[in-house]
């Protein structure tokens, strides 16, 4: 919730916002991880491939742990920690920020404004995270080569991040940075904006106090709006940032359009939501541990609610 107080706090304690978004998400993601694992597996499967063999959440769950163990569900970890330490902090206090400064705090602000200062803030904190992004779903589809008998690229994010470098020049790290933009936008117009005005909506209304219960369904709530919204840009950001080269130097895919097109032909216009499910079932406890986390950090530390 806003307070008169919110623009003094953003102006004296940007660092110590910060660091309560980096411990929150860190927490989050390493609850949550499993299921990206997942949610990956199942976008990159049966890529472009008209005679794949249907899968499901639970067999890629099996498959993983018959073949690695409970550890091989948490192969690549490191990178999406990396991320968070950049992409969640420039995002959330970013947003807040620009809310702030843009609206003076007794007025109230439209959903339409948050969704565009979500989204713009999204896109400038994946921008700037793209290259842990790269190094996390590489990570991840590489547990599923070794899975089917194959050597791994990588042996690691550092062994990741140098051998894209080398093999693909350093501008290889942001391989993808467009479609994923793209989905940063859509997670956060839809993550934020719906965050901030269910839960204004929530106390206004004397459903709950602001506590864990506000906090609990208003993460319910953002969860399932940007799942909806970003799941094909999703989609596309794992294809386009997981390929490597081909014969003659080629990708797979020209762009994220030449990816969208070639992925709607050859599997159907469904193959954009694979992965919902899983992808929702993360972001709703990956939100719910962020936000009760990251509210009563804010509370201990002397901050007014987000």
């Amino acid at each position: 919730m806003r307070s008169g107080g919110a623009s003094h706090e953003q102006k004296v304690q940007p660092a110590r916002k910060i660091a309560l978004t980096s411990l929150s998400a860190a927490a989050a993601e390493s609850a949550t991880f499993p299921i990206d694992l997942i949610k990956t597996r199942l976008q990159l499967h049966g890529e472009s491939l008209s005679t794949a063999r249907p899968t499901s959440a639970v067999r890629v769950v099996s498959e993983i742990v018959l073949k690695n163990g409970f550890s091989g569900l948490y192969n690549g970890l490191s990178p999406a920690i990396i991320r968070h330490l950049f992409y969640t902090p420039i995002r959330i206090v970013g947003y807040e920020y620009l809310r702030n400064v843009l609206v003076p705090s007794d007025r109230p602000l439209s959903l339409p404004s948050k969704a565009v200062i979500g989204g713009i803030s999204g896109v400038i904190a994946q921008v700037v995270a793209s290259p842990a992004d790269l190094v996390k779903v590489r990570m991840q589809a590489d547990s599923r080569m070794v899975s089917q008998g194959l050597q791994p690229r990588y042996h690691g994010p550092f062994d990741a991040f140098n051998k894209i470098i080398r093999t693909e020049g350093f501008g290889g790290l942001w391989k993808g940075v467009v479609p994923n933009a793209q989905r940063a936008f859509l997670v956060n117009m839809g993550e934020l904006a719906c965050y901030d005005h269910a839960k204004r909506f929530v106390i206004q209304n004397h459903i709950a106090d602001d506590n864990i219960y506000a906090h609990t369904l208003s993460s319910i709530v953002s969860g399932l709006a940007a799942t909806t919204l970003s799941c094909p840009a999703d989609v596309i950001k794992t294809r386009m940032m997981n390929q490597g080269t081909e014969g003659e130097g080629k990708s797979k895919y020209k762009n994220s359009y030449h990816c969208l097109v070639k992925t709607v032909r050859v599997e159907g216009l469904g193959t954009l939501w694979k992965g919902f499910f899983p992808t929702w079932a993360r972001l709703g406890p990956w939100q719910f541990v962020f936000w009760v986390s990251y509210e009563k950090l804010r509370q201990i530390a002397g901050l007014s609610s987000f």
